[in-house]
């Protein structure tokens, strides 16, 4: 799932997941998940306000953590988008989306139509 940066000032604050995803990854029985971020793994609660709305996972070593991404920009400016992904029972992968971004694959010649060009040359 897709989540953003949240900031306070010039300072991240957490990621916001949003309503859609608190629905359909956060059992409502839930109140501490497991974030991995790279080589640490951190426990974070989960208000009950998290399920009314106020979908935003906060805790002040994601804080540092985001920080220490240093993302190109200032906190504040805009939300990076971040890749969350479930691994494991209430435990989640917080990643850059660009550690996921795929090469484009060129597309095939065809064969065919190589041969055309070769004979008509």
């Amino acid at each position: 799932m897709v989540v953003k940066t949240q900031c306070k000032g010039h300072a991240f604050t957490g990621v916001e997941v949003g309503p859609g995803n608190v629905r359909r990854y956060f059992p409502r029985d839930v109140v501490v998940i497991e974030l991995l971020l790279d080589h640490l793994l951190i426990q974070c609660g989960l208000a009950p306000e998290f399920w009314q709305g106020q979908t935003e996972i906060r805790d002040p070593r994601l804080s540092a953590w985001l920080e220490s991404k240093n993302f190109h920009g200032q906190p504040g400016q805009e939300p990076i988008p971040l890749a969350l992904i479930p691994s494991g029972k209430n435990c989640f992968r917080l990643e850059p989306i660009s550690a996921h971004k795929q090469p484009r694959a060129t597309p095939a010649q065809d064969p065919v139509d190589s041969a055309r060009q070769e004979t008509a040359a």
